[in-house]
């Protein structure tokens, strides 16, 4: 399977998050959908030509944890270019590039 969208990614989390983050860069009305469908919430700014999004302050303020973290994670060569194609593989490495970035803080 190839991984075009982030939502197989958020298939295969256990368990239901409350809120999902993200930048503009996922301000898809099917993305949008899909958090909602899992029984989530999006916290994902809106185009700058759509309406705002309803979202409490402090959810959109700690959005720059994800946004770091990510900067972070991309440092990664695999992870900024996207080598694995499929979400399973994808998410192994992503979760191993987590992970040693929380064991050097």
């Amino acid at each position: 399977m190839n991984c075009l969208t982030p939502s197989p990614l958020l298939d295969q989390l256990t368990g239901v998050p409350k809120w999902v983050a993200g930048d503009r860069g996922y301000t898809s009305h099917a993305f949008r959908q899909h958090i909602w469908n899992i029984g989530a919430r999006p916290a994902i700014p809106p185009q700058r030509n759509e309406a705002p999004v309803a979202c409490p302050d402090w959810i959109y303020n700690n959005r720059s944890q994800v946004e770091r973290l990510w900067a972070r994670l991309k440092e990664w060569r695999a992870i900024a270019t996207r080598y694995e194609k499929t979400a399973a593989s994808f998410m192994g490495v992503l979760s191993l590039a987590a992970a040693l970035d929380w064991l050097e803080r």
